[in-house]
């Protein structure tokens, strides 16, 4: 991450896909989902990645899944709704499905970046990350920072909370 992945061997492989599924009016939690995926380049996880994200080489290893398969489960998951995340995340997984040479992966399902949604609303996100986005709304968030899943909620939170302050709701009118 220091060198934006841009030194020779260093690539942004993804190790966790997160995600809520929430009722679009009530923004109540329908489902969540999680997946741990192994890294094919570098499958040794760094010390920084461990301490920054929670996900242990050891976890890794007991539960960790190709990424053709956790990419896979993430498009069932969503089940042709659409996905709404902090960032280009749509752009990791393409670029990791390319890297990794996986040419029959399903279709993303729509997909849009909160980011400009937030500046609509005054909410500046330049250095932030998506574990920021329920406090830079003005929530309250304990979850475990940079882990897939409790990113995941704090960008579901954000978005209600934001929502409930009158905001046009993301969730039915993109």
């Amino acid at each position: 991450m220091a060198q934006r992945w841009l030194a020779p061997g260093e690539f942004q492989e993804v190790v966790q896909i997160g995600a809520v599924k929430l009722d679009a009016e009530s923004f109540a939690p329908l489902d969540e989902f999680e997946i741990l995926v192994k890294p094919r380049i570098n499958p040794l996880l760094s010390d920084y990645l461990v301490r920054l994200t929670g996900v242990s080489n050891e976890a890794l290893a007991a539960r960790g899944v190709d990424l053709a398969d956790a990419y896979g489960e993430f498009v069932r998951f969503a089940d042709g709704g659409p996905i709404l995340a902090f960032g280009r995340d749509d752009r990791v997984l393409a670029r990791n499905l390319r890297l990794y040479a996986i040419a029959q992966a399903p279709p993303m399902p729509p997909y849009t970046n909160v980011i400009p949604w937030l500046a609509e609303y005054g909410i500046d996100a330049r250095g932030f990350h998506a574990c920021d986005v329920a406090r830079l709304c003005g929530a309250e968030f304990f979850g475990r920072e940079h882990d897939a899943l409790e990113d995941s909620r704090a960008v579901a939170l954000g978005i209600k909370t934001l929502v409930g302050r009158g905001a046009r709701n993301i969730l039915i009118a993109p």
